[in-house]
């Protein structure tokens, strides 16, 4: 079974944010050697990791929407300088947007079965609305 993860993307204000800091990461990761690939780094390591591995993403909630997912590539354990292992969430840096579906805040990371996530957008050559809007839109079923 194919299992995801929700998480805020926490002072993010729109997902060209998101893709700004996507762009950030791949550009620190390339600086050190390792390639083209974001990473986030968490303090938790997921109990559930093979689930995740079989088709999983990572669905980032915006303004208190979720509007995007990056698909999970696996998971490296790092120890940093002050000697507390964490985990690196290794991600595609290419981002899919997904249909606008209102969360409420929450800390840390969900998992977020396969049935309950977001369906992909289609553009269809549009812009994506605002999250308000887009959220809105979600509700009444016009998107």
């Amino acid at each position: 079974m194919t299992l995801h993860f929700i998480k805020l993307c926490a002072g993010a204000e729109s997902v060209e944010d998101l893709v700004a800091r996507i762009d950030y990461r791949c550009g620190v990761n390339e600086a050190a050697g390792h390639g083209r690939i974001h990473d986030h780094v968490t303090r938790m390591h997921p109990r559930r990791e093979e689930e995740l591995l079989t088709g999983g993403s990572i669905y980032w909630v915006i303004k208190g929407v979720v509007l995007a997912r990056q698909k999970i590539l696996g998971f490296e354990r790092r120890t940093g300088k002050d000697e507390i292992e964490r985990t690196a969430i290794l991600l595609d840096p290419a981002y899919i947007l997904t249909e606008p579906q209102p969360r409420r805040a929450f800390q840390g990371w969900r998992y977020l079965k396969d049935e309950d996530a977001p369906k992909d957008l289609k553009m269809r050559g549009r812009k994506a609305p605002p999250p308000e809007l887009g959220a809105e839109l979600a509700e009444l079923g016009l998107l």
